[in-house]
């Protein structure tokens, strides 16, 4: 693996660069390649850290967002808009935005149960970090997702 980079601020100190290569990424994913209309700016942004992942040439390659308690679910923390580059998949990015992701949610908020609006068909990747399902699959942005949450 490459030389990487992981920084994790909250929205108030996200330079406008930061913000843009941000922005880019999810919709590079999200609305373009998952050709998936929606409004990603949410609201949501602006309460929670931002983990990144840079490469050596300093491009936001993996990105995610965490979510304190109260924003999307009333008794949960959460990561949201996992997103990782085309150029960079199945190559383990992925498994390690995770880990971190999961790593920096527990050190923000210790002893708050961590849920997850994870893609339906990325559940055994969840559960393999340790997420379990709860309850049925449901639609949300035309994709199949299923709550899970973080058992470890």
């Amino acid at each position: 693996m490459q030389p990487i980079t992981i920084v994790c601020k909250h929205f108030k100190e996200l330079s406008t660069i930061e913000l843009y290569e941000i922005m880019k990424l999810r919709i590079e994913v999200f609305s373009v390649e998952q050709n998936c209309p929606y409004q990603d700016a949410d609201g949501k942004d602006l309460e929670c850290w931002h983990l990144m992942i840079y490469n050596s040439n300093k491009t936001l390659i993996a990105y995610s967002r965490i979510v304190p308690i109260g924003v999307s679910y009333t008794n949960y923390t959460s990561i949201g808009r996992v997103v990782t580059s085309l150029s960079v998949r199945m190559q383990g990015i992925g498994k390690l935005l995770m880990e971190k992701s999961i790593e920096q949610t527990k050190q923000l908020f210790p002893d708050i149960p961590l849920k997850i609006s994870a893609q339906a068909y990325l559940r055994k990747f969840y559960t393999e970090l340790g997420f379990k399902a709860t309850g049925e699959e449901y639609i949300e942005d035309h994709i199949p997702h299923i709550g899970m949450v973080y058992s470890n």
